[in-house]
């Protein structure tokens, strides 16, 4: 019995499940960081710009190590490559109090911590859960499991401000280390056991390479790329400078880290209905459509009034389709390619997003510190949202048609 035999629903339900209660953990540590930002400027005193570029590097270090990470788990299966990763992610978080230079972070948060989530992050679990869930099942799967890391951001972002209120930020980031560990006992269930199989891939499996070399070739899969470079410069921008927009608009830290709790917990709701819809819709149109929703939402921020419960209310807009991308996109990958190389081939479009997530890090950084507000960055956002939108509507998409039910 293999894990898509429909008589052995438990089985594949429960990979799904162990996916997403991993990511809760990766992902929650991860886009908690940005609260650490002041803490470690007042710290150090190594200023907001390097410390931004630290974060900014490990931004392109999660997506660069996916389809890394997603070739090994391909090839290998995906428990060690996550237990790998969570130790990482832990090292990282456990060696950054230590650290007072520049090089010290980027070595740290850049390099270790960002591996590390990496590692233990999108790629490999959309990937072990695709080949184990039934084809007409994984829009879900890969919704529920993007719904686990959405409500890690939800349970870490007030946790961590807690610590840090209590502990301090050097208490709080070996708490983070602590935690983290919490995730790898869960790996050893997504190790290879009979009814857990991967399915049968047939003749036309040429190699990871050569289906890199098919994909990279294919006009669809570039556009989608494109599309998901500006996904990653939205959320990084957001993830690492939203308290610092916070501060400059006179308010608590605390407005700060509910409302990322905020978009984390409004995109459960968005993970689970961009899962849904995926099995029902063509995938670019959905993705056409939270691009430019996107834009749409950041312009009213822009001209509202800058109290609470603004935060709060364009958190909770913008967390519905924060990381709900994800679905859409990973099937699209899937559409385009089969599932054999899922983890490799999405972990490369991870990559693209990265790289964008690479520069509105960074970027941010650069524009609080020569122009003292966020303001020429809202306006990028802006334009590449509604650049990402347009891009989705070329790409190659068979109509979706409904599984059959017997």
């Amino acid at each position: 019995m293999t894990a898509t035999d429909p008589a052995n629903p438990r089985a594949y339900w429960l990979v799904t499940l162990v996916a997403a209660a991993i990511l809760m953990v990766t992902m929650g540590a991860r886009q908690s960081q940005g609260l650490f930002v002041a803490p470690l400027n007042a710290s150090t005193g190594l200023g907001i710009a390097s410390i931004s570029l630290a974060m900014a590097i490990g931004q392109f270090v999660w997506g660069a190590v996916q389809p890394l990470a997603g070739a090994v788990a391909d090839r290998h299966g995906p428990a060690r490559v996550l237990a790998g990763g969570i130790l990482l992610l832990a090292l990282g978080s456990a060696l950054t109090p230590f650290m007072k230079q520049s090089w010290g972070l980027i070595l740290t948060l850049g390099i270790l911590s960002a591996a590390g989530s990496g590692a233990g992050s999108f790629s490999v679990l959309i990937g072990a859960s695709a080949q184990r869930v039934p084809a007409e099942k994984r829009g879900m799967a890969s919704g529920i499991i993007n719904a686990g890391g959405s409500f890690g951001q939800f349970l870490f972002a007030p946790l961590i401000q807690k610590l840090l209120l209590v502990f301090g930020w050097v208490g709080a980031m070996l708490s983070l280390a602590a935690l983290t560990l919490s995730a790898l006992p869960l790996t050893a269930l997504l190790r290879k056991k009979p009814g857990l199989a991967p399915v049968h891939y047939g003749p036309e499996d040429k190699g990871v390479w050569p289906a890199v070399v098919d994909a990279m070739g294919d006009r669809s899969y570039l556009l989608l790329h494109a599309g998901f470079f500006t996904c990653g410069f939205h959320i990084a921008f957001l993830v690492t400078h939203l308290p610092g927009e916070v501060t400059l608009c006179g308010l608590p830290p605390q407005v700060a880290s509910w409302s990322l709790a905020i978009i984390g917990l409004a995109n459960i709701a968005g993970s689970l209905f961009a899962g849904w819809c995926v099995q029902r819709y063509r995938s670019k149109f959905i993705l056409f459509w939270m691009y430019g929703l996107r834009a749409v939402m950041i312009a009213i921020y822009l001209v509202a009034p800058k109290g609470a419960l603004t935060f709060y209310l364009f958190a909770m807009a913008l967390g519905f389709t924060w990381l709900a991308t994800v679905p859409p996109t990973a099937g699209l990958v899937s559409k385009l390619f089969g599932i054999r190389y899922l983890a490799t081939l999405f972990g490369l479009t991870l990559l693209s997003h990265q790289t964008g997530a690479f520069f509105g890090a960074y970027l941010g950084g650069l524009a609080i510190t020569g122009l003292g507000s966020y303001q020429l960055m809202w306006y990028a956002d802006i334009a590449l949202a509604t650049a990402a939108a347009l891009v989705n509507l070329p790409i190659r998409e068979a109509l979706v048609r409904p599984a059959r039910t017997t």
